[in-house]
């Protein structure tokens, strides 16, 4: 698979949320879309992201963006993290893996010298006709929603 650029059309998803609904990224057409890939959840620096767009969620709203947050995690997982920290987007449950291959986050990674395949954190800027706008790859946990704020200075 090719690497995903900016200016391509963002891969189709279709995956559940934490409430078990079925989300198409075609429902976000005319929005910007927040696409974001983070690891795990409940582990500090995923908190850390996750909450920072909670802590800008409605400056984001009305800047005419949707979050949408993406892991290989499950449904209830996703409940419990969104509950423990009042998270008000949807998260996505991709336990097969198919949306963070579509995307080119499912990586080999490294920790303490072991090898193991895990998902990037990355975020995808969407545009409001479906187009990669921007692609994040260092994302800034603790600074996640600025960082796209400065995109569009």
């Amino acid at each position: 698979m090719s690497t995903l650029q900016v200016g391509d059309t963002a891969p189709a998803i279709t995956a559940k949320n934490q409430q078990g609904e079925t989300i198409h990224l075609s429902d976000f057409t005319g929005k910007r879309v927040i696409l974001y890939f983070y690891p795990k959840d409940n582990t500090p620096g995923c908190t850390t992201e996750a909450c920072n767009f909670r802590d800008n969620y409605q400056s984001l709203l009305s800047e005419g963006f949707e979050v949408v947050g993406v892991s290989i995690d499950g449904e209830q997982s996703h409940q419990k993290f969104i509950a423990k920290y009042e998270l008000p987007f949807n998260l996505l449950a991709d336990e097969d893996q198919k949306i963070v291959n579509d995307y080119g986050v499912w990586v080999e990674k490294n920790m303490y010298g072991k090898k193991y395949m895990g998902t990037a954190r990355t975020t995808f800027l969407i545009d409001e006709q479906g187009k990669i706008a921007h692609i994040i790859k260092k994302v800034d946990n603790k600074n996640a929603a600025e960082q796209i704020r400065d995109l569009y200075k």
